[in-house]
């Protein structure tokens, strides 16, 4: 029997065992998932093979990224289908075709600017393009900003620094932009989505949300966004329900529309262990990625077993 999960309009049947890897691979934690205008799914991962890319029935296509990349955080479509992908290790970010071929980069491989200066970059998380093609980067790590370039990567501005008032930042992890230019920040360790113009300007901030991780945006004119939440991961509140790890769907206003996953992490198909990343098909279709690798053993305390799934496909349901 399938499983169904969320509600009214976000209701999804759960795609068990989608994603068929050649004999012996394994994806790792996914750090970012994006589909391209044919519905092929990129799958940005800590395995073997950095990108790998099935298509919509889940049949694998074609790898690249080999020996290019230190540790996979992100990946976001453009509007031209070129690909950015966000390198946290090498403390960069590479504009890339959908082959694979580097079109641009920017940031020096493998040189990280000095911790908590401001300056591009230390470990940053996820990149969002405005309607006119400016290049925002969260960084994310290392630093409290967001950074802003122009397309062909001249530095226009930043701002963000520590803290939790309105346009500080407590893990800046990801990032998106709608068709009208407003910006929205996953603040993650303040628990919170802060939204801004597209000179930094703080508009305001949603809550009621717990360590907002993963910010897929649909429909940039007005907007529906998958939100990707932790669940909790000290001890004292490691038991605590309804504190993810989930998927909420909130409208351009932050109003909850859905959510997705148990009261508690959990293996079982549609719920969640550490959700990173998310994707929208041409159909509706979501596809969720998760750090469930390196997320386990905080999670639920027990050793690592041999195969942790990190991918899951939910298939709308349609009224």
């Amino acid at each position: 029997m399938s499983t169904i999960v969320g509600s009214g309009e976000f209701t999804y049947r759960v795609e068990e065992g989608w994603g068929k890897l050649p004999d012996g691979w394994s994806l790792g934690d996914v750090g970012g998932v994006a589909v391209d205008a044919q519905d092929r799914v990129y799958v940005f991962n800590r395995g073997g093979h950095p990108m790998v890319i099935f298509d919509r029935d889940g049949n694998f296509l074609k790898s690249w990224g080999e020996g290019m990349f230190q540790r996979p955080h992100s990946i976001s479509m453009a509007p031209d289908e070129t690909i950015y992908c966000v390198d946290e290790g090498n403390h960069c970010v590479y504009r890339c075709t959908l082959g694979g071929e580097v079109l641009f980069t920017l940031g020096t491989p493998g040189e990280a600017a000095p911790e908590f200066s401001g300056k591009p970059f230390n470990r940053p998380t996820q990149v969002a393009l405005s309607p006119e093609g400016d290049i925002y980067v969260a960084d994310g790590y290392g630093n409290a900003r967001v950074h802003k370039f122009s397309p062909d990567g001249q530095h226009i501005l930043s701002w963000g620094e520590y803290g939790t008032d309105p346009g500080q930042f407590n893990i800046v992890h990801n990032i998106s932009c709608d068709s009208a230019g407003r910006v929205y920040v996953a603040d993650r360790e303040n628990h919170r989505i802060q939204v801004f113009d597209g000179d930094g300007r703080f508009i305001e901030q949603w809550n009621n949300l717990h360590r907002a991780c993963g910010l897929t945006m649909v429909n940039p004119d007005d907007p529906i966004f998958f939100i990707g939440e932790l669940g909790p991961f000290l001890a004292i509140h490691r038991r605590y329900p309804n504190l993810g790890p989930r998927v909420s769907i909130v409208d351009r206003h932050g109003r909850l529309q859905a959510r997705l996953g148990g009261p508690h992490a959990g293996t079982e198909p549609g719920t969640f262990i550490a959700p990173h990343t998310g994707a929208v098909d041409s159909r509706g279709d979501l596809y969720i990625g998760e750090v469930s690798h390196s997320a386990w053993e905080t999670v639920f305390q027990t050793p690592k077993p041999a195969f942790v799934r990190s991918l899951q496909k939910f298939s709308k349901v349609q009224a």
